[in-house]
């Protein structure tokens, strides 16, 4: 008799196999509200598809604004156009490195840690600011009216003049005061400006004070300060950051309000201080489906290759994205008129992050799920295990027009995995087609990965099995 095998859950693999050998690569977990046949499904990530290229170098930063989007490309500022046009704006004094970009209603203001740059978008012109009481600047924000430029190697902050990002008088800046750490980055959030440090955190709020019109808020510095500069973004009504204290190893954490929570498990935390470094971590957020994704990509991992995390604020859960072995492609991401567009870390194309796309940029989405362990205290036999997908998803032509799904069995705790035992999934209108093993032997603790390559749409609803003593 079949019955339900609860092979889906949402935790990942840490410390141990044994306790916890759980994967998902390029695919997140859903949650049914109104389960009709699983609580729980699996989808595949998203695409990406290609929409510009500005050449071999990657973008240092990007910005969205009304009908445009502007990039940084070396030393060049760009604006490109809703048809794809691109237009060489200005030329900047430096060509790597990131760059910080606000705006303030009609101008635009770029930092990159040395310079600061100015175009207007009504007068249309492209000026370097050269107010002597400007000093290097590697984050700008807005506020109430005044660009927030974070002064680079110091716990200071400055503030333009009032809606004119060319001036910046003398004595309008401060220093976070909760710690002699040095800033890292600054956001503002709920009508504060929120200041990272190394290892605290502190708000400060618009007094509304003549000289100077920021004021520090008392008692509400928080002992989490930022373990990488551009692991920073709001997300779901919270601030996501890579964190770190005085205690040593780092974390993601969500920062609402004063409260600072951690979202890593104990199992994720043990791979990311695992990394040789997380200071250079990047992250963004976005918005797909109903779903909050924050994803956050480690350079140094994989010795150099890199690894991507992404996670679910619906689940909250955790899964890899990229290649096996490397990083995810996207590096920076924009939106832009409800659309998510992203950069790539290597090179300067520019993509659009989409459902119904199924390969990054052409090239192949490993999808990859490692279940729950399946442990009975004694040895059970699996004679049946069927898959419960949708099928009928094959391609009218090429790779994917009979698509494969490929089982692999570990019956030592996740150490070791026997053949791939490929199964159809379906041609395109197959909806009946299930993938279904048989004989699978006898163990004490079953393991089961099941992986997709062709580029086809991945839904796994459920497992069911005939096993027993």
């Amino acid at each position: 008799m079949f019955k339900p095998v609860p092979l889906f859950g949402i935790g990942n693999v840490g410390k141990s196999v044994n306790v916890n050998a759980q994967e998902r690569l390029n695919l997140y977990v859903e949650l049914q509200q109104d389960p009709e046949t699983n609580t729980l499904a699996v989808y595949g990530t998203p695409g990406l598809l290609t929409t510009t290229n500005y050449g071999a170098s990657p973008h240092r930063g990007a910005y969205s604004k009304g009908d445009f989007k502007y990039f940084v490309n070396r030393d060049t500022f760009w604006r490109e156009a809703n048809d794809g046009t691109q237009t060489a704006l200005g030329t900047m004094l430096t060509s790597g490195g990131r760059v910080s970009i606000a705006d303030n209603g009609v101008q635009l203001c770029i930092v990159d840690g040395t310079y600061g740059y100015i175009w207007n978008t009504v007068t249309l012109v492209w000026a370097q600011i050269t107010d002597p009481e400007f000093e290097p600047t590697s984050i700008v924000r807005f506020m109430n009216g005044y660009f927030v430029g974070l002064r680079t190697g110091t716990g200071q902050f400055a503030l333009s003049n009032l809606y004119d990002g060319l001036v910046w008088p003398a004595l309008d800046y401060a220093t976070a005061e909760g710690d002699p750490d040095n800033l890292e980055n600054l956001i503002p959030e709920n009508g504060q400006l929120v200041l990272f440090g190394s290892v605290t955190t502190e708000f400060w709020s618009d007094s509304g004070a003549g000289d100077f019109p920021l004021a520090r808020v008392g008692a509400s510095a928080v002992e989490f300060g930022l373990a990488a500069r551009e692991s920073l973004t709001k997300f779901n009504g919270a601030l996501m950051f890579l964190s770190k204290n005085r205690l040593g190893q780092v974390q993601v954490c969500a920062l609402a309000g004063y409260t600072a929570t951690p979202v890593s498990n104990p199992e994720l935390d043990h791979v990311i201080n695992s990394y040789p470094a997380v200071s250079n971590a990047t992250a963004y957020s976005y918005l797909l489906g109903g779903h909050s994704f924050y994803q956050i990509n480690f350079p140094s991992a994989n010795n150099g290759a890199g690894e991507s995390w992404l996670y679910d604020g619906l689940s909250n859960a955790w899964s890899r994205v990229g290649l096996d072995d490397a990083r995810h492609r996207a590096e920076i991401q924009i939106n832009h008129q409800d659309r998510a567009y992203l950069t790539d870390y290597a090179n300067g194309k520019v993509y659009i992050l989409d459902e119904e796309t199924f390969t990054d940029d052409g090239a192949t989405i490993p999808r990859q799920m490692i279940c729950r362990h399946q442990a009975t205290g004694d040895y059970s036999r699996f004679a049946k295990l069927w898959m419960d997908i949708e099928s009928g998803v094959g391609l009218n032509l090429g790779q994917g027009s009979d698509p494969q799904i490929m089982l692999q069995i570990s019956r030592d705790g996740g150490h070791t995995w026997g053949d791939e035992l490929w199964r159809p999934m379906g041609k395109i209108g197959q909806y009946l087609r299930r993938a279904t093993w048989n004989r699978l032997g006898r163990s004490r603790d079953w393991l089961f990965k099941v992986r997709v390559t062709d580029p086809v749409k991945i839904v796994f609803r459920a497992a069911w099995g005939e096993y027993g003593r």
